[in-house]
């Protein structure tokens, strides 16, 4: 009898299972058989896509952005104005709802940056101290250079015979078109530093995380591990890191650093955050970060993705038509030195996030979208691909459903925030990234304008349509 029961329990459950399935393919075939995007949506989207192929106001904004602002460091008086620039953008083109909403964050500061190669062949070295970063003492400290070729042959070296050495991490960044190689070079920055302080070493330089071949270093965030004797830690141009190289190979190279640094502890920030109203209070939320690294003007990283998703929304607002869902613009704050103002979104809006439709972040550059990315529910797939057969014509292919919807997504994407990723071409990426070449030369008007259209489409789609993204209810 208890044999019975079991296999009658076991068939139980796959007819179950076989229901669910049937079911699920039975809903996608039915919204398969009408198009989810109603006619005058879809007409009002490829609208949108006529007027942002021909707008320049992305483009007009980074230029606004990074003239009258310029670089914006995390936590500091530039990034102060960037708050206030935002706030006046934002009233200039119409937006609703217009507020800064604060919290704060470390404050660092470059003050001064010097590396040298004492012996055997004097001569001065381009570098970038990492953000977070300590200082050397005063006067700069020197050392013997011992070289590894990747941050996990330092992690493989024993835990002593480094004491009062310069460790130099020379891993190189693979190039790629969707930035795939920077996940793997990235953590050489926190990890050099980390890796030479448990080793006794004194400090720590690193080939630039980069794709380069200027002589421009890259900075960029680092965070010391708990426990771990800090170091100072700073970035050489690649075609410096090529010459250390050069010079170790003839034999042994002793530098110098002289590293000041300013963290005055805990200071203001803030996300500036508009709004185009609609009937409802369910939320489609498109962004960027509005601070940059200092020694550029970001305009590649991000002040190009202000200006997409800023000019994307201005062109729907000028449509002078009320969507079903609420459309939110945020310039996320501090996003360089950790992702702090999308953690403070999150902690702040935490009880609203069932609310939020999707999100979707600009933040890679200023080259065109090729491909449209999802992280919707497997049922929802559907609403995907009659959103990309409107995107197609703009070159954007379909891509795979685990999109990240960029940084500063992550953490409401983590609370179950559907995401989607316009992905950009970075293949150039790399090249400007955290350096004092990101510059607005490097932002081309006519690859902004088919950003500016992709989202502005994107954007109006999904503020109107009936459905969300999120799993069904069993």
């Amino acid at each position: 009898m208890e044999f019975k029961l079991v296999k009658l329990h076991t068939k139980l459950r796959l007819l179950n299972v076989l229901y669910r399935f049937l079911f699920t393919l039975c809903i996608a075939s039915t919204s398969y058989a009408t198009d989810p995007i109603d006619q005058r949506t879809a007409d009002e989207a490829r609208k949108l896509i006529d007027q942002g192929l021909e707008s320049t106001i992305g483009f007009e904004v980074v230029k606004s952005l990074t003239t009258e602002v310029g670089p914006r460091l995390a936590g500091t008086k530039a990034e102060a104005r960037a708050r206030n620039w935002g706030v006046a953008k934002f009233k200039e083109l119409g937006f609703s709802n217009i507020r800064i909403e604060p919290f704060s964050v470390d404050h660092w500061e470059r003050r001064h940056e010097h590396v040298q190669i004492l012996s055997p062949f004097p001569q001065n070295l381009v570098v970038s101290t990492l953000g977070g970063s300590i200082s050397t003492p005063p006067g700069g400290i020197a050392g013997e250079i011992v070289s590894f070729p990747t941050l996990q042959s330092l992690k493989d070296a024993p835990l002593s015979g480094l004491e009062g050495k310069i460790v130099f991490v020379d891993e190189y960044m693979t190039r790629t078109q969707g930035g795939s190689g920077y996940g793997i070079a990235v953590r050489k920055r926190s990890g050099a530093a980390n890796e030479a302080g448990k080793r006794g070493a004194v400090a720590a330089l690193i080939r630039s995380v980069g794709t380069d071949h200027h002589r421009f270093a890259h900075t960029g965030q680092m965070t010391y591990e708990e426990g771990v004797r800090k170091v100072p830690v700073a970035a050489l141009s690649a075609p410096d890191a090529d010459q250390l190289q050069r010079a170790l190979e003839i034999g042994s190279v002793r530098v110098k650093l002289d590293l000041h640094v300013e963290a005055k502890g805990r200071v203001e920030s803030g996300n500036v955050i508009a709004e185009i109203p609609g009937k409802s209070d369910e939320i489609v939320l498109i962004g960027a970060h509005l601070d940059s690294w200092d020694l550029g003007t970001g305009a590649v990283d991000d002040g190009a993705g202000v200006g997409i998703t800023v000019g994307a929304a201005k062109l729907i607002l000028d449509l002078n038509k009320t969507p079903k869902r609420t459309i939110r613009v945020v310039m996320f704050g501090s996003e360089e030195v950790g992702l702090v103002g999308a953690r403070a979104y999150v902690a702040k809006h935490k009880d609203s996030l069932i609310n939020h439709m999707v999100g979707a972040e600009s933040d890679f550059g200023a080259g065109k979208i090729w491909r449209f990315e999802t992280n919707f529910a497997p049922e929802k797939l559907y609403l995907a691909d009659a959103i990309h057969k409107i995107l197609e014509p703009l070159g954007i292919g379909r891509g795979h459903n685990n999109a990240s919807g960029g940084p500063d997504i992550g953490p409401m994407r983590e609370q179950g925030v559907p995401a989607v990723t316009l992905k950009q071409n970075g293949w150039d990426y790399f090249d400007y990234h955290h350096t004092a070449d990101d510059t607005l030369d490097k932002v081309d008007p006519s690859d902004i304008a088919q950003n500016v259209a992709a989202y502005a489409a994107f954007t109006w789609i999904v503020a109107n349509l009936e459905d969300d993204f999120r799993p069904r209810d069993p």
